[in-house]
């Protein structure tokens, strides 16, 4: 059992839009695009407790706050999901609710396919749909869930029950904070999914309840409770029938399963004695952040191993929990779950799926699509897996992608912007602290295929590049938002021929003081009388030998503002301005007239 399909309209951010899905998933995109919006749409529909919240939904689910449309009429909420590769057991329970779909097309079938051909690729399907809207009878907001087949009388639809709800296995995690209500009884806590997996009825409510209502509490007159509670009855009753106000006491709670659900916790021993003997117990959440970590990663795994047919949905994973865990939480719930859909921010988690598995999400006037990401153009996934995956995930990650030619430039661009940084932090910015993640395209030939395939992900893509024949330069510039274009070809010579000559001097020498100038390059050892033109020299050969360690970098980290290459600072200097753009002048109030004597 899959989701296969999401279609949205009208629901908070999302004014519409359609998600398709195969398999397990992980949604990326902006803060704000919608990545748990689209998990609460198909919480709304499937999950199996969601509808007994009260209001269901409020006048803030409605898209841009708008419940009633220019005519007063009710704005409708719809949102419809189709869940493909029932099992044979879900086919007999939805048996009347069954339609078929073609993992190949996409799509929902018009009847079942014809007997004896392949149809490896249909499968049951049951396709069911929420819609909420707001009641101007009831003043009130209404909503609930239905089977969008067979259409009833009158065209009204069957409804889609909790214990239809239940078959689907569908669970929702939202944003876990390790010790925030792992172990309470709470609706939604690890604890409370896992007795509804089981189907367990917690049945110690009653009797609790029964047994709270005879503890006395604050009773012992030398408290001086009891007697002022009296007082107040006995106030109350000079102005109301003395039937009010009747025997005020103190309870430990409002002694109702929602309240208890809330003060009930796990205790856990923390290993400190007490006089007696005994072992000092806290409660969960106030154990240490390993031993609270530990126990999220347990209960998920008991989650997990419950049900194989079973529909994950978790938030951001990665919240207080090291890349390690991340990583064994998200590859627990995929071995042992039909379909698991996750968002992030961590390149961690993006790291256990396949480009394939990742969606990225836009929203363009609150319009919603995705776009799977793929392989990068030209990146094999063996290397893919090696070489370029960390890198890539952390660029799908960011909003603005730069494209850089080779490792040269992937070493002292930002490095460079961090001296510039230290330097002048009002003009400029670290790459980091703009949100700018950076690619190696490895060749000139890689950079417009690869600047293409970020900007077609929505990301804005700088591209920083060496001299390049007319037809090559105008087809990264067109690949890209902005690109930058060396007059030199080779960005070692951009450093050697643009780099003040006293940097390159002072850098030179502290290689040699240091002991790190190479032996087999000892005839073009650095000294003070050389001219520029040997510095140069000998600082190519160096380059060239170690080439990949950031020697590059290394340089312009030394210089001063006004030593460093001019094309390197109006780089990053763009670069900052585009990302934040400065604030605009104000506008200049307007000049008061003269006064003209006639008018006294």
């Amino acid at each position: 059992m899959q989701i296969a399909k999401v279609k949205v309209e009208k629901f908070r951010g999302i004014e519409s839009g359609i998600v398709t899905l195969s398999g397990h998933s992980v949604f990326l995109g902006d803060n704000n695009v919608g990545k748990s919006t689209l998990l609460e749409t198909i919480d709304l529909v499937l999950g199996p407790e969601r509808l007994s919240r009260r209001p269901v939904i409020d006048e803030h689910d409605f898209h841009a706050g708008r419940y009633l449309d220019e005519e007063g009429d009710p704005v409708l909420i719809r949102i419809e999901v189709i869940v493909s590769d029932l099992s044979a057991e879900q086919q007999r329970h939805f048996r009347d609710h069954i339609e078929w779909w073609s993992a190949t097309e996409k799509t929902l079938l018009v009847g079942p396919p014809p007997e004896g051909t392949d149809a490896s690729d249909v499968s049951a399907a049951l396709r069911v749909f929420f819609e909420g809207r707001y009641d101007k009878e009831e003043d009130d907001f209404t909503g609930n869930t239905f089977f969008a087949t067979p259409v009833l009388a009158e065209g009204t639809h069957p409804t889609f029950k909790t214990t239809d709800k239940r078959k689907c296995g569908f669970l929702y995690l939202r944003t876990l904070r390790t010790g925030a209500r792992a172990l309470s009884l709470e609706r939604g806590s690890l604890l409370d999914v896992i007795l509804r997996l089981q189907d367990k009825r917690v049945t110690m409510w009653e009797d609790l309840l029964n047994e709270l209502r005879k503890l006395p509490v604050a009773d012992k007159p030398e408290l001086g409770i009891a007697p002022l509670l009296k007082d107040v009855q006995d106030a109350v009753r000079r102005f109301v029938p003395s039937d009010w106000a009747e025997e005020p006491h103190m309870r430990v709670s409002d002694l109702t399963r929602e309240a208890l659900r809330k003060d009930l916790t796990v205790f856990m021993g923390t290993g400190a004695k007490r006089p007696d003997g005994s072992t000092y117990c806290a409660p969960y959440h106030h154990q240490g952040t390993g031993t609270i970590n530990t126990l999220v990663l347990a209960l998920l795994s008991i989650i997990a191993g419950l049900k194989q047919n079973v529909i994950f949905a978790m938030e951001e994973p990665e919240i207080a929990l090291p890349p390690h865990t991340q990583k064994r939480i998200v590859n627990s719930v995929r071995e042992t779950s039909a379909q698991a859909l996750f968002t992030s921010h961590s390149p961690y988690v993006l790291e256990e799926f396949a480009p394939s598995e990742m969606h990225v999400l836009r929203r363009d006037g609150g319009k919603l699509s995705a776009m799977l990401a793929t392989y990068p153009p030209a990146v094999k996934p063996k290397a893919y897996k090696a070489e370029f995956r960390a890198r890539f995930c952390e660029a799908l990650l960011a909003r603005y992608v730069l494209v850089v030619e080779g490792r040269t430039e992937f070493d002292a661009i930002p490095a460079a912007a961090r001296r510039l940084n230290d330097l002048n932090p009002t003009e400029y910015k670290t790459l980091e602290a703009l949100g700018v993640a950076v690619i190696d395209a490895q060749t000139d030939a890689q950079v417009a295929p690869l600047g293409k395939f970020f900007r077609d992900l929505g990301k804005t893509v700088f591209a920083v590049f060496d001299k390049q024949e007319p037809a090559a330069s105008a087809a990264i510039k067109a690949a890209v938002h902005h690109s930058f274009e060396s007059a030199e070809k080779g960005f070692e010579n951009v450093v050697l021929h643009h780099t003040a000559e006293a940097a390159l001097r002072r850098y030179a020498l502290s290689l040699v003081a240091e002991n790190a100038w190479p032996n087999h390059l000892i005839a073009k050892t650095p000294n003070a009388a050389q001219t520029v033109e040997q510095i140069r020299d000998a600082l190519r050969q160096f380059f060239g030998w170690a080439k990949g360690s950031g020697d590059a970098g290394d340089l312009l980290g030394c210089c001063t503002e006004a030593e460093m290459p001019q094309y390197v600072r109006d780089t990053l200097r763009v670069i900052h301005i585009t990302v934040e753009p400065p604030p605009l002048p104000p506008v200049p109030s307007a000049a008061a007239a003269p006064f003209d004597d006639e008018e006294l």
